[in-house]
């Protein structure tokens, strides 16, 4: 008897509390105990090669450029490079249920692959929102000639932002070049419901203008040309 109890055990079908004595028959009388839930999944961040998991596991949660993610359905937290430890939550089916993707106007993506193949050589940016009641990332501004300092002045302080822009980028060695970046504004204090829905529709946005450069700023004054040239340095 306690060697079919031992073997329940290991196969995990639960454990067997015996709540009465022998019988002649050499019975038990036994009252099943539920099996102990199945772990959470959880993630490990590592240090080096290995495929980098896109979307993030979770809104707002970035994953660092040299760590790559793996899943470990062991435990709820493991350590990365050095002995950090990390922890990170596995989105519940209330968040996963509402994290809303909103499709892209088609007036926009028009709009969008004529900037990409535009000729004029000066700054132009192309800003963009979600309409809430038609869930659409629409238009919202059109900018000709400005610079990343002036284009900050034209975001919201309190609202999320798709901006999409035409730099002219000139290199230490004398080259120019007019790189097209993805900034996704995302500043501190925006409503969650409006951040949820932004970040749940980027990355459709990003795939629908077929850009590369993507970045994001938690703060419009984060938004300068310094920051766009370093961001910019790690691509050449």
């Amino acid at each position: 008897i306690r060697t079919s109890l031992a073997l329940l055990q290991a196969r995990g079908r639960g454990s067997l509390a015996v709540s009465g004595s022998l019988r002649a028959n050499h019975g038990v009388a036994c009252r099943a105990r539920p099996a102990p839930p199945a772990p959470v999944p959880s993630y490990r961040l590592r240090r080096g090669a290995g495929p980098r998991l896109a979307p993030p596991p979770a809104p707002g949660f970035d994953i660092p450029r040299a760590y790559s993610l793996a899943v470990c359905p062991s435990g709820p937290r493991f350590s990365a490079a050095k002995s950090e430890e990390i922890l990170v939550r596995t989105p519940s089916k209330t968040q996963s249920e509402s994290l809303v993707v909103c499709d892209v106007a088609e007036d926009l993506v028009e709009k969008l692959r004529k900037f990409r193949f535009r000729k004029e050589t000066n700054n132009a940016a192309i800003i963009m929102k979600i309409d809430k009641d038609k869930r659409l990332v629409v238009l919202d501004e059109e900018l000709e000639g400005i610079s990343p300092d002036e284009l900050k002045d034209e975001l919201p302080e309190r609202q999320p932002r798709f901006i999409v822009y035409s730099y002219k980028y000139q290199h230490d060695d004398g080259r120019v070049s007019y790189p097209l970046c993805f900034i996704f504004s995302s500043p501190v204090g925006c409503k969650p419901e409006q951040q949820m829905m932004y970040a749940g529709s980027k990355n459709k946005l990003v795939q629908t203008a077929e850009l590369t450069k993507v970045f994001e700023i938690r703060n419009t004054e984060d938004l300068t040309e310094e920051w766009l040239r370093e961001k910019l340095g790690f691509f050449h």
